[in-house]
């Protein structure tokens, strides 16, 4: 499932502009279908276990 750069921001609880960060920097993964962004929902996910992992090992 393919998510809107909006709809990956609530998912996460970011703001806009902080998703298209998280986009930029490659720490959220997304695809370009023409000109529209999208993010897959595996992504989401990912992002989140890697960040609960690095949080744990601190």
């Amino acid at each position: 499932m393919l998510l809107t750069v909006e709809a990956a921001a609530r998912r996460l609880s970011v703001s806009r502009t902080t998703m298209f960060r998280l986009l930029k920097s490659g720490d959220v993964a997304s695809v370009r279908i023409g000109h529209a962004r999208r993010v897959p929902a595996e992504a989401i996910t990912a992002y989140i276990k890697r960040l609960a992992a690095e949080q744990h090992a601190a």
